[in-house]
């Protein structure tokens, strides 16, 4: 599972992080940074609501 990001779509609203921050930080200037781009089995779920959930479909993933 590999994740992917349109950052020109991205404006930063830090759902995904609140989904799963084991994988997605907003830092203090509003910048998405990806912690762990093929992130375990483990936490799909999470990444797979976090993709869903994003309010500009900024993420994808990649089998």
């Amino acid at each position: 599972m590999k994740i992917r990001v349109d950052y020109d779509l991205c404006e930063a609203n830090a759902v995904c992080m609140a989904e799963c921050p084991e994988v997605f930080k907003v830092d203090d200037e509003d910048n998405l940074h990806i912690l762990n781009e093929d992130p375990s089995e483990e936490l799909r779920t999470k990444v797979e609501a976090a993709v869903r959930l994003c309010p500009k479909q900024a993420l994808a993933l990649e089998d």
